[in-house]
């Protein structure tokens, strides 16, 4: 078969590659689509592989064309999405459903092969099953999907509360959604981008916020949940600023750089009460979690709603090596990229 394969930094060569051996209780995927997830671009950009060479990609989705012994979930023809993470599932974190904590996990698309391929295997727990409703294209986006869910979970939310998304990335977009299904009384979209705030709207915001407007702090008021998705120095701080009084918060966006809190800002935690938590991958059990089912539930009704400008752009799988090249520009790249096969 052919795969994008990372030899080195930023040295993505498509090329030949041994197809996957599907062995008892695994399944084959012929791979459709499969997104660029901002995890991958270090991995590729910045010595950030854990070996070489490695095909990376673990935001997919496609068609089961192969099933091993002792299967039966699932069968050639089956439109499924592919969860990355394979857990232990013998340690401690793992006996008590805590998957993402587990420490000898391995993991599609990071430390064994992935989907920037047109083939890839995974244990059979590890493909879940969507309707023909539901697009290839969606699909790509079960994983952020989820991402965002286990957020919320991970905040023990519950509808009645006005909600606070900083971010109005893809995490952020679904976070949104996720939190207006389960009955939020409203939730309000923070960015700079004015076209991501334009396409939360269309996705069902109540509101938006541009934080490069002076005074904004001001005029929203105090959440009862604040879900930071952005990862970045001035949102994870302005979440001590706009929590309100005993609310919830969480940072499911990872940060790359320190964070110093002045005493007078962290001292919102204190005087306000509130409780803060962080949120890492998207598992819950029984594995892969109710994350997995409910995105291809609610995509699948159309409540959690898809938009094509989630996409910034689609290409080919022999383009891996351009489409990583886009990267290497600071902020060219708004939105998902997707892979798609040709064949």
């Amino acid at each position: 078969m052919k795969a994008g394969v990372l030899y080195a930094n930023e040295d993505v060569r498509y090329e030949e590659y041994p197809m996957p051996k599907v062995e008892a209780g695994e399944v084959l995927v012929k791979v459709v689509a499969t997104g660029i997830c901002g995890s991958d671009v270090p991995r590729v950009l910045k010595n950030g592989a854990h070996h070489y060479p490695i095909v990376l990609g673990h935001e997919f989705s496609g068609d089961v064309v192969e099933v091993g012994e002792g299967v039966t979930s699932v069968k050639p023809g089956d439109r499924v999405a592919g969860a990355p993470l394979m857990p232990c599932m013998t340690c401690d974190d793992c006996k008590k459903g805590n998957y993402s904590q587990c420490k000898f996990y391995s993991f599609i698309g990071s430390r064994v092969q992935g989907s920037f391929a047109q083939y890839v295997k995974l244990p059979e727990q590890n493909a879940v099953k969507f309707n023909d409703t539901v697009s290839y294209e969606q699909g790509a986006f079960f994983e952020p999907s989820t991402v965002a869910l286990h957020g919320l979970m991970c905040a023990n939310y519950s509808g009645g509360e006005d909600v606070a998304i900083l971010g109005g990335g893809t995490i952020g977009l679904f976070t949104m959604q996720w939190a207006k299904i389960y009955g939020a009384k409203r939730v309000v979209v923070f960015d700079i981008d004015n076209d991501r705030l334009a396409l939360a709207t269309k996705l069902g915001a109540d509101e938006v916020v541009n934080t490069l407007e002076p005074d904004f702090k001001e005029k929203v008021g105090k959440f009862g949940y604040v879900y930071e998705t952005a990862g970045v120095d001035v949102t994870m701080k302005l979440a001590f600023e706009i929590a309100g009084n005993k609310s919830n918060v969480c940072f499911i966006g990872t940060p790359s750089k320190d964070l110093v809190f002045t005493p007078h800002l962290f001292e919102n935690m204190n005087r306000k009460e509130f409780t803060l938590t962080g949120s890492w991958m998207s598992y819950s059990a029984p594995f892969p979690g109710k994350e997995w089912a409910l995105t291809a539930h609610f995509f699948g009704t159309g409540e959690l709603k898809f938009d094509d400008s989630l996409i910034f752009k689609k290409m080919p799988m022999s383009d891996i090596q351009k489409a990583f090249d886009m990267y290497k520009t600071p902020g060219a790249v708004k939105g998902k990229i997707l892979l798609i096969n040709e064949v």
